[in-house]
């Protein structure tokens, strides 16, 4: 019987849940997430957990925080004056922004407070500094 392994192309199904057991995403409504094991598409833990699975196994696996999206990073946070903003933009707690960092890279920061001058914007991922719990059932593999 073929097992998951290095380089494989695979599609699995899978439900992610925080520690409360909130989900926080799932393909069970949708097509089988594919991708290639090792290939750097998956957060690590993820590529981890599918390697040694069998066709139409399913795996329950819990991912530290460090092999996931990592620890929140407190110099990620910052505060930004409104002035900064593009004018009209009436900005509210969990509003995704993109950002241009000096060396003209775009990146996705949340707004996480709204100050009467100021907001503050997190450019963490927000699943960062959180254990991510998983199902995961393999539904295809190709060596």
């Amino acid at each position: 019987m073929d097992l998951v392994k290095e380089k494989d192309q695979v599609s699995v199904h899978y439900t992610g849940t925080l520690e409360n057991g909130e989900v926080f995403d799932s393909s069970k409504e949708r097509d089988p997430l594919s991708f290639t094991v090792g290939a750097g598409q998956m957060i690590p833990g993820f590529d981890n957990a599918v390697k040694g699975m069998k066709l139409n196994e399913v795996k329950k696996v819990t991912i530290p925080a460090e092999e996931a999206y990592g620890e929140q990073r407190p110099e990620l946070v910052q505060e930004v004056s409104k002035t900064q903003l593009p004018e009209g933009l009436e900005p509210y707690v969990g509003q995704q922004l993109a950002s241009e960092l000096s060396n003209g890279q775009q990146i996705t920061v949340y707004v996480t407070d709204v100050k009467p001058e100021n907001i503050v914007v997190d450019a963490n991922h927000p699943l960062a500094g959180k254990d991510l719990n998983f199902e995961i059932e393999v539904v295809s593999i190709e060596g």
